[in-house]
This record gives structure tokens, sequence and C-alpha cells, in this order.
């Protein structure tokens, strides 16, 4: 199977490629630099792409399998300023219009779009429980993960199905959040962010590309489902977890207008969450392989 990665060489676009070429399949990663991608494996092709056209690479989609689209400016490598939340919106947005072309230009269609987006859509909402049934949020990150969701959704009507990932906050050592909250927790720095009583909805690294895979192969599949654990915790029993990991205490909090003032609107990513549950994959009949939080963290931090 043809398989085609938007995003390929982020964090989880990389663990996909590496899966599925190992397992014999095709994978197909589009770059804006394909120059600068290095280190995937064998028999992986990087082909180049500009995140907004199908110019160079639609014939790629003729036949395909699959196509993930990951694509999207990072939502952490900036401050906020307006001009930023312009980037974050338009290069989610440009790359589904460039999915959608390519599908419209294809003999063949795949046969599903993955398409990617957060656990932001539901908004900030506490401690409060979220499944996929819970309607959006009305701040910056709902408003983007509903256009980024909705820039795919053409390909439907092409008979080609689609599933949408709602993805919690990836724990690897390879990237991401969890190395960035590592180094307070070995100065003995470490505790929950703000309150600590916001849901804190983690997924290993591992999960994640297994549910990405569930999904490609599953075809009753269709509509968004949430990628993150199935207990997810507060983040002040994510920061005792990660304490207990370490050997180290989690007793010191970072106040939420500290964070605020550091990090302006983006620090809403940090102090004040979603307690997503995975109903629609658990019903599907995804198993987890890191349902605990204890044993995901002494896998990755052994």
């Amino acid at each position: 199977m043809r398989v085609i990665v938007t995003g390929g060489s982020g964090l989880i676009g990389r663990r996909l490629a590496e899966e599925l070429a190992a397992d014999g399949h095709e994978v197909v990663v589009l770059s804006r630099d394909p120059r600068r991608v290095t280190g995937l494996p064998a028999g992986v092709k990087v082909v180049g792409w500009d995140g907004q056209r199908a110019t160079g690479w639609a014939e790629w989609a003729n036949g395909a399998g699959a196509i993930v689209n990951l694509a999207g400016e990072n939502l952490s490598s900036k401050r906020w300023s307006e001009a930023q939340k312009r980037r974050i919106r338009e290069s989610r947005v440009n790359a589904g219009r460039a999915v959608v072309e390519a599908v419209q230009a294809a003999a063949t269609k795949p046969r599903v779009v993955i398409q990617a987006s957060a656990v932001g859509y539901y908004g900030p909402r506490g401690d409060e429980a979220v499944t996929e049934e819970t309607p959006p949020g009305h701040d910056f990150l709902a408003s983007v993960c509903q256009v980024w969701e909705a820039s795919t959704q053409p390909v439907e009507a092409m008979g080609v199905r689609r599933a949408i990932i709602r993805t919690g906050i990836v724990l690897s050592t390879r990237g991401g959040a969890l190395p960035r909250m590592l180094l307070p927790f070995r100065l003995f720095v470490g505790g929950p962010l703000g309150s600590g009583r916001q849901g804190f909805p983690w997924i290993h690294l591992a999960d994640e590309v297994g549910a990405i895979r569930f999904l490609i192969e599953r075809e009753t599949a269709r509509g968004p489902f949430n990628l993150a654990a199935p207990q997810p915790p507060s983040n002040a029993e994510f920061s005792r977890a990660l304490g207990r990991a370490l050997g180290r205490p989690a007793l010191l909090p970072a106040p939420a207008p500290v964070l605020r003032l550091l990090l302006g609107e983006m620090a809403t990513v940090l102090v004040e969450g979603q307690r997503a549950v995975p109903a629609r994959l658990l019903r599907e009949g995804y198993q987890f392989l890191f349902p605990d939080l204890d044993a995901a963290l002494r896998d990755l931090l052994r």
C-alpha cells in the first residue's frame, strides 16, 4: 500500500513513516525542503511540495492507499502575534486544500484520508470529560481546529473515507512537550502548571502512530476520533507521575499569570486543558499499548 504523509518529517510523521516502511509499505513523505529531511529509512521517498498546491506530487495520490495530512505550522515555535496566528491557520488550510486538489486529480482515488486536528477543538474545558460529541470551543485554537478539519471535507463527496484525529499531548523523548518538561524536574523545580486541576490529555507516541494505522485499516472508521489515553489525568496528577518516574518531587507550581506573561496567548494550551476521552476509538476496537501513565513514562524514560 502506498501512504502519502504530509508533515512527514515531524515527530508523528517520522515515526509513522518508519513503521510503515518497516512493514513493507510504500511511503511518500512531502516536504517543502526535501534536502533537509534526513534519517528516514531506506525506501521512504521524499517529494517536494509548497504546502499549498498539488503541483509536483499529485501523481502519487493516484491509487494510493492513504493520505495522512499532518502538515501545519508548529504551534510553539514562536509567540502568537497576529501574523503568527495567521500563519498557523493558513498553513493548515492550505495543506488541506492541496490534499483535496490531489484527490480530485486522481483517476483512482485514495482509499482514505486521515486528517490531523487536536483536542484544542473543544476549547478550554478544565476538568470536564469531553468525547467526540462535545461541541467545539470558541478560542483561537478551537477555531483553527475547525477550519483545519473542514479543509479536507470535500474528499468525502468524491467517495473517499475520511477520519479526523483530534490528538492530545504526544509523549516522546524524540520531541514534543516531554523533553521540555524534564529539565525542571531534574533540577528539583518541577510541578503542575497553573491550578493543576485542568485535564492533561496525553498519548504515548507508539499509540498515536498505532491509532493512525488502525484508522487507515479500519473500513468503518469515519469522522472524528480523540487520540488520547483512556483515563486522562489532571495536570497535577501528571506532574506527580512524572516526578515519580524521575525520582523527583512535583511541588513547585508554575503560576498561570507568570506563564501568560512569558508566553502570551499560547499559555492557554498549558493552563487550560481538556479531559479528552477516546470514546469512538475504543468503540471501534483499538487496544492501547500504553493506557497507564506510569507505565508509559517508565517506557519512555528507561
